[in-house]
């Protein structure tokens, strides 16, 4: 048992599915989603405030109406990547702003949508600390740092750096809907979308909502060279398998410290189990890039400054540039390899959009 629950390893794939569906925040333990075929018809659904809608199809038509304001609201951007990790500490938002800041410094047209919603750092790692977003008859305008990269964050929208969000999953998945329908982003080639550790609510709204196209969007992985990390980067990596996420590549953050002073390398994070290399030939996944720990890099982040623009010739500098040119080539050639993962059994997940309105 696992929380109370028994988690049983024999799952048929009617089961399966289900568990990737919708289901109402006030349903039933053992709710089957609004995507099933037993929805408002199973056993689970008996006594189930929400069952009367679910046999109806109504609850079905909602989904799909959210689903479909999403599209029609990024129809423009021709690529979405996110990046994710199953650890905290690995450097996502690090990671995130710089290639965002990269990809921005080569002419692309660059959004980075910050959906860590207990813990924005897009805003300080940007140099946008104290700015506001906008709001007109057309949505929200997110905050531009240049005439090509925009940004939008909950950090925009509290009234103090150190103010905590305590929210539950309904509303963090309901201000998430509202990032990706209301947000005007216009024409964009890039959308980074930033998110929190793990495999939980955020990113299974994100996901349930973007439907992420196989050939033209995608995941990027971030994870440190040591097991402890990459133990919850494979739960990541089932993750995408579950949710048909395509994954574009890894990167390994933190990778060794070259001393400046000696240019003698350091495994401060030894690869006890062979980092990332090893994880992405046993999964059959393209490694990106290795960007090494380096101070100008935490300078760079602290500052809001793109590290290619401060320091050109550091070695991270050169990682990113050398990312997001294997990112454009991954694109162009419209090639990617299935992700092939052991059976690894799923658990419940529920998707809720709330209406949530700036005050």
């Amino acid at each position: 048992e696992y929380m109370g629950k028994s988690l049983k390893k024999e799952k048929s794939s009617k089961e399966m599915e289900n568990n990737q569906s919708e289901v109402p925040k006030d349903a039933n333990e053992g709710c089957p989603g609004v995507d099933s075929s037993e929805a408002g018809r199973g056993a689970n659904c008996a006594g189930c405030p929400n069952q009367n809608i679910c046999a109806s199809g109504k609850a079905k038509e909602q989904q799909d109406s959210g689903i479909q304001e999403v599209f029609e609201n990024l129809k423009d951007i021709k690529h979405k990547i996110l990046v994710l990790s199953g650890k905290g500490g690995v450097g996502k938002s690090t990671v995130s702003s710089q290639l965002a800041f990269t990809l921005a410094k080569k002419g692309f047209n660059v959004g980075l949508l910050d959906v860590d919603i207990c813990g924005p750092s897009i805003p300080k790692m940007l140099g946008l600390v104290g700015h506001e977003v906008h709001q007109s008859n057309e949505g929200w305008s997110p905050v531009y740092l240049e005439d090509n990269l925009a940004v939008m964050s909950i950090g925009f929208l509290l009234p103090s750096q150190d103010e905590a969000i305590v929210w539950r999953g309904p509303r963090k998945n309901g201000l998430i809907k509202q990032f990706l329908t209301d947000v005007t982003w216009g024409e964009l080639d890039y959308l980074i979308i930033d998110t929190p550790p793990g495999t939980s609510d955020e990113h299974i709204s994100i996901v349930s909502y973007l439907k992420p196209d196989q050939t033209k969007d995608g995941a990027i992985i971030v994870t440190t060279p040591q097991e402890v990390s990459l133990q919850d980067v494979r739960k990541e990596l089932s993750f995408c398998k579950k949710t048909n996420t395509k994954i574009l590549g890894v990167i390994e953050n933190m990778s060794g410290f070259v001393c400046p002073h000696c240019t003698q390398t350091s495994e401060i994070f030894k690869a006890t189990t062979g980092g990332a290399e090893k994880m992405c030939q046993d999964y059959q996944i393209p490694l990106l890039g290795k960007i090494p720990l380096d101070p100008n890099i935490m300078l760079s982040c602290e500052q809001g400054v793109s590290i290619a623009e401060k320091y050109p010739d550091s070695l991270p500098a050169k990682g990113y540039s050398s990312i997001v040119e294997s990112l454009n080539q991954n694109f162009k050639s419209v090639s990617y390899t299935h992700l092939t993962l052991p059976t690894i059994y799923s658990v419940q997940i529920s998707v809720v959009a709330v209406s949530l309105k700036k005050k």
